[in-house]
């Protein structure tokens, strides 16, 4: 009776251990799956990666900064325009 037992009790075993590699396939199929759903529903979603964001951010203050450098050279030019008239008006 006691081999009958053990071998019930390898059997069981080996049983337990065929389930936990089968768990194991599950989790990694779960896993995969969750995860292209996850991809699937970002790319649905239309959202700027970060790296274009950045290059994006860095276009708009370069673009700050030219914007307020021609503003004072166009400042300047106006204040020498304006000296300019005066002086003509002052000739005639």
């Amino acid at each position: 009776m006691t081999q009958g037992s053990n071998r019930l009790l390898d059997e069981f075993a080996k049983l337990m251990t065929d389930a936990a590699g089968v768990a194991q396939g599950m989790k990694r199929e779960v896993e995969t799956a969750v995860k292209s759903q996850a991809e699937r529903f970002v790319d649905d979603m239309d959202l700027v990666k970060r790296e274009e964001f950045d290059v994006v951010r860095e276009m708009a203050v370069r673009a700050r900064e030219e914007n307020a450098a021609l503003k004072e050279t166009i400042a300047k030019l106006e204040a020498r325009i304006a000296l300019l008239e005066q002086a003509r008006t002052s000739v005639e």
